[in-house]
């Protein structure tokens, strides 16, 4: 029973810890006029940018576009520009 147990435990414990490290993770939305897209970090984008930046329970209306880019930068229009 004691191996049991300590696979109880541990499994506990892993859980725990996966919940702290989920609720601790950052992500949010970054909009350019009606085209969004999801971040994995708050970056400091340039002031030409333009963009406002949402957390990700934010809902999006009616006419937003969502394109996803992976790395670093911000969409105008269609253009992806990276920095």
């Amino acid at each position: 029973m004691t191996m049991l147990r300590k696979a109880l435990v541990g499994a506990i414990a892993g859980a725990g810890a996966l919940a702290f490290f989920a609720a601790g993770a950052s992500a949010e939305i970054v909009c350019s006029g009606n085209t969004c897209w999801h971040v994995k970090e708050r970056y400091e984008y340039p002031p030409a940018a333009g963009v406002i930046i949402h957390e990700d329970t934010w809902g999006p209306g009616p006419g937003i576009t969502f394109r996803e880019h992976e790395g670093r930068g911000f969409w105008k229009g269609d253009v992806w520009t990276a920095w």
